[in-house]
């Protein structure tokens, strides 16, 4: 993306702002210029003019090598581009891991791989426009030798055989100019491809005008893959009511954070159908949707600004006392009066000044901020310590008064109190009930609770 936007972006600024109307004015020149050739004598003017089109062929012709080359070039800036960042990011557990000097190693080969891609490239495109330059000497030549033949005949006299020499030795220089403007704007089809894949993308519309009649939300026969093709939901079906707690439990990889980002239309399904309260979610446009909901992400989003800046981003017409009221019951207060300018501290790109457990906390406070009819929490509690997520919970179980909730959780002690689980397994719904009856009746469930006992008992 940041090659894209930034990259390819300034490659086709230079290109439309520099390489098109220096080709266009050769273009313009050389035509007029031909024009008043044929004027003075047809025979000559085509001796000088029948090389422009061979030469514009063979750049033209170039155009699928180039392609291919540009191609390369591209996807070996992105590796190194990718390599570097996830270098930088992950210095600290390569440094743990003895594995810096290797990595750094196979960066090195990244850097050596595109040094040898542009050379490639830039000596594929070389070679298309010499040729073409080459050809274009030629034009003097058979000027020459026409002007020769019809000088022995009489058919034209010396100083107009000497005017075609001068003005055919002159008619070519722009052109070479033109043939490498040329190459430089047929290879930015790559980039052009590359900007198309963003601006192409298929966007997400819909009615702005809710029609709601309620907020419970039901799955009916959900399919969702994503477009790798990778199929990750095979037939969801089940109902969150409001004023009741669900929880989507189940194995890793078993589809539980894509129903919750399903519901929110984060993506369109495959199959099916998902609603709100009987409202069709796909009909919706996604911002007016998402007013419906208040979300807390497992993975905590923060920007580089003030605490109070982040919490308010829940709702951005909140006044300051309405902010402080919402961190208070998400016991952001604790760690907020310790800084030196209290809510108004920076904390950083995406919060790297706070702990876990204290970014988790904000983002739990936008939610309290919001305080939308429906609640989608994505173990909302899992970065916190024993006092701190009994706090977060006493405050949750007031947000949830009344309102949709559905709780996304690995620990099963978070779901003991909910009024329905869904069990999710290779994206289908294994088991669907209150905690008790599944207990009962369920094969997961159970087992799963079984395993988080033992696994409580264990130790160092």
């Amino acid at each position: 993306m940041t090659n894209s936007i930034m990259g390819d972006c300034a490659t086709l600024e230079t290109a439309f702002s520099h390489y098109v109307p220096a080709l266009a004015g050769s273009i313009i020149s050389t035509t007029l210029i031909a024009i008043c050739l044929f004027v003075y004598d047809w025979r000559m003017a085509l001796a000088a003019v029948w090389v422009l089109p061979i030469a514009f062929a063979i750049t033209f012709f170039s155009a699928r090598i180039q392609g291919y080359f540009n191609r390369k070039s591209v996807a070996a800036n992105v590796a190194l581009e990718s390599g570097v960042q996830e270098c930088i990011e992950s210095l600290q557990d390569l440094k743990a891991n003895n594995a810096e000097e290797s990595y750094l190693k196979g960066l090195g080969r990244k850097i050596d791989y595109v040094e040898k891609r542009h050379i490639i490239s830039e000596l594929g495109t070389a070679l298309f426009v010499v040729s073409s330059t080459l050809i274009l000497k030629f034009g003097i030549a058979t000027v020459a030798l026409v002007g020769s033949a019809l000088l022995i005949r009489g058919e034209i006299d010396i100083p107009l055989f000497f005017m075609f020499l001068l003005v055919a030795s002159r008619l070519y220089a722009p052109l070479e100019g033109a043939l490498q403007n040329l190459a430089a704007v047929i290879s930015t089809k790559t980039n052009i491809d590359r900007m198309n894949e963003i601006l192409d993308h298929p966007i997400q519309t819909g009615s702005s005008r809710v029609t709601n009649k309620g907020y419970d939300i039901v799955f009916d026969h959900v399919g969702f893959a994503y477009n790798t093709g990778e199929t990750v939901l095979k037939d969801v079906s089940f109902i969150a009511k409001q004023g009741e707690v669900t929880a989507l439990v189940g194995p890793s990889g078993g589809g539980k954070t894509t129903v919750s980002r399903l519901a929110a239309r984060f993506w369109d399904i495959t199959k099916g159908k998902i609603t709100v309260g009987g409202m069709d979610i796909s009909k919706i446009e996604p911002e007016t949707l998402l007013s419906l909901y208040s979300i807390v992400f497992q993975d905590v989003t923060l920007f580089n600004n003030t605490i109070m800046e982040n919490i308010r981003i829940g709702r951005k017409d909140a006044t300051d006392e309405e902010v402080i009221a919402a961190a208070k019951l998400a016991n952001c207060e604790e760690f907020a009066v310790k800084l030196p300018d209290g809510y108004n501290s920076m904390i950083g790109e995406n919060g790297c000044e706070l702990s876990g457990g204290e970014r988790q906390r904000i983002s739990i406070a936008r939610a309290f901020l919001k305080n939308s009819p429906i609640i989608l929490l994505d173990e909302a509690t899992a970065s916190l310590d024993v006092e701190n997520e009994t706090l977060i919970q006493a405050a949750l179980s007031r947000l949830i008064q009344d309102k949709t909730v559905l709780v996304i959780a690995h620990r099963m002690r978070t779901v003991s109190g909910a009024d329905k689980v869904v069990v999710l397994s290779d994206g289908c719904v294994a088991e669907q009930g209150a905690p008790k009856q599944l207990m009962n009746t369920g094969k997961i469930y159970p087992h799963m609770i079984k395993l988080q006992m033992i696994s409580q008992d264990w130790g160092i």
